[in-house]
C-alpha cells in the first residue's frame, strides 16, 4: 500500500517557539525514521506527510493514500487527538488507530473513568476541580475523598503537570497544588484517591472481539528519581530513573490483563493501545487511564518495549497495527 505517515515532530514545534512542556507528547526524528523504516520493511511505500495542517493542505489539493498511519497528538483542546482522525473521516481516507470519539474520550480522563465506572470496572474515586471555589471546605462536589489524593490535569499525557507535589496529604496542600495547575494549563484538574501499590502498563493489539493482550510490564520508580510517581521529569529521564520489568506470570498478571482488555473493549479502542493499571490499598488492580495513540519509539516507548519482552520484533508490531487497520477498513 501507499501509506501516508502523519505525526507531530517535536523539533518543528520548538523551532516555531513552543516550549518543551507544550511538545512533550510529540515525536523525535528518530521515532519517525524508525517508524517509516518499519512500514517499508512490511512491504509498503511511505509518504511522510507531517502534522495535521500539512495533511489538511494535501487533502484539499486532492491527494489520497491507501491508508494513513497517524500518531499525531494535536496541540490544543481536549479533543486534539481527535482532529486528524476526524479530518481523515471527512475525506474518506482509511487510517490506523481509534476513531475521533474514542480519541477524545480517552484524552479526557474524567470522561473515560465515568465510562469505566458505568461498566462496573474499578478505578479510584475522583472529582474535577474547575475553579478555586470547588475546593471550599475540602469538599469536592459533595464527596469527601480519602487522603492521600493525586492531582493531575484532566486532558494531558506524558506526565505533563505531574511532579513531586502531585501526591497531596491535606486540604491545604491540595489547594497549593491545584490552583497553579488551573492557572498554568487552563483546564480542569482531576483529583482522585491515590493508588499506593505497584504500577503496570498492558499492551493490547487488535479491535473489538479480536483484541488481544500483547503483554504487561511493571514500572518501578528508582530512588534517584525527582518524584516517587511517574511525573513529567521522570518520564523524560526514564532511562536513568525507571526500571521496567515483565510482570511475572500468575494470578496477578491474569487479573491485570483481564481488566486492561475489558477496559480497552469498553472504551472501543482499535488496532493497538496501552492501558495503565495500579494496585489499590488492598492490592487490587484499578484502571488509571488508556492511551489509544501509544508511543512508538522502538526502544524508549512502552508498547514496543512490551512487544520486545514478548518476543515480537518492532517490524512485526508495526505490521500488526497496519494489518488490523486494513482488516477493519476492508
Amino acid at each position: 500500500m501507499n501509506i501516508g505517515l502523519v505525526y507531530d515532530l517535536r523539533s518543528e514545534y520548538l523551532a516555531d517557539g513552543y516550549f518543551e512542556e507544550h511538545v512533550a507528547e510529540f515525536d523525535s526524528e528518530s521515532t519517525i525514521g524508525e517508524l517509516a523504516g518499519a512500514i517499508r520493511a512490511n512491504g509498503h511505500e511511505v509518504d511522510r506527510v507531517g502534522r495535521g495542517r500539512a495533511l489538511t493542505r494535501r487533502l484539499a489539493d486532492g491527494e489520497r493514500w491507501d491508508l494513513v498511519f497517524t500518531i499525531a497528538e494535536g496541540l490544543d483542546g481536549r479533543s486534539r487527538e481527535a482532529q486528524v482522525p476526524a479530518l481523515l473521516e471527512l475525506y474518506g481516507v482509511p487510517y490506523t488507530f481509534s476513531d475521533p470519539l474514542v480519541c477524545a474520550v480517552t484524552l479526557d480522563k474524567a470522561v473515560a473513568k465515568r465510562l469505566i465506572i458505568s461498566n462496573g470496572l474499578p478505578t479510584p474515586r475522583f472529582r474535577l476541580v474547575r475553579e478555586a471555589a470547588d475546593l471550599d471546605n475540602g469538599n469536592l462536589d459533595g464527596m469527601q475523598l480519602d487522603y492521600p489524593l493525586f492531582v493531575k490535569p484532566v486532558a494531558e499525557g506524558t506526565g505533563k503537570g505531574i511532579d513531586g507535589q502531585s501526591r497531596v496529604e491535606s486540604p491545604g496542600a491540595l489547594r497549593s497544588v491545584v490552583l497553579p495547575l488551573l492557572d498554568r494549563l487552563r483546564q480542569p484538574v482531576l483529583v482522585e484517591e491515590y493508588l499506593p501499590g505497584r504500577e503496570f502498563t498492558t499492551g493490547i493489539l487488535g479491535s473489538g472481539a479480536a483484541a488481544r493482550v500483547l503483554g504487561s510490564m511493571e514500572i518501578r520508580i528508582l530512588p534517584n528519581a525527582s518524584a516517587a510517581d511517574y511525573s513529567f521529569d521522570v518520564k523524560e529521564r526514564c532511562e536513568s530513573c525507571v526500571e521496567y520489568t515483565p510482570l511475572e506470570h500468575g494470578r496477578l498478571r491474569e487479573t491485570v490483563e483481564a481488566l486492561a482488555l475489558e477496559s480497552y473493549r469498553v472504551l472501543e479502542c482499535r488496532d493497538a493501545g496501552r492501558v495503565d493499571i495500579r494496585l489499590d490499598r488492598q492490592d487490587r488492580p484499578a484502571f488509571m487511564e488508556l492511551n489509544p495513540l501509544p508511543g512508538l519509539h522502538p526502544t524508549h516507548s512502552d508498547l514496543p518495549m512490551i512487544a520486545a519482552q514478548e518476543g515480537m520484533a518492532y517490524k512485526e508490531l508495526i505490521g500488526s497495527i497496519i494489518a488490523s487497520a486494513a482488516l477493519r477498513m476492508g
